[in-house]
């Protein structure tokens, strides 16, 4: 059973993990490792920087973020991530899914209750 469930949360931590990344940017820009820092935040998420730096990549390319480097007086230059038009239009849209999968989750736990 614990096989199964590992596998089961791995999963919904991907499916969760780009729209995580976008709701985090709805906030403000970030940089990298900050945004790694905000999603370790959330229970049970376990996002490593090996994880966010492609999946950033992709949404770059996807045209859902813009990036941008800063020079920092604090080390190396930062890369720091946005929401673009377009990814709000997708985070609105996805954010709403997730709500009505999650109605649509609970109106089925409490039949079988």
């Amino acid at each position: 059973m614990n096989d199964f469930f590992d596998n089961w949360t791995v999963q919904v931590r991907k499916g969760l993990l780009e729209l995580c990344i976008l709701n985090a940017l709805a906030e403000k820009e970030r940089y990298g490792y900050e945004l790694v820092k905000t999603l370790v935040e959330i229970q049970g998420m376990g996002v490593t920087e090996g994880t966010l730096y492609p999946l950033l990549s992709r949404l770059r390319v996807q045209g859902l973020i813009s990036s941008r480097l800063e020079e920092s007086s604090e080390g190396p230059a930062r890369k720091y991530y946005a929401l673009t038009k377009e990814g709000m239009k997708t985070m609105a849209i996805m954010n709403d899914y997730l709500e009505a999968l999650n109605d649509g989750a609970r109106k089925l736990r409490r039949k079988g209750t």
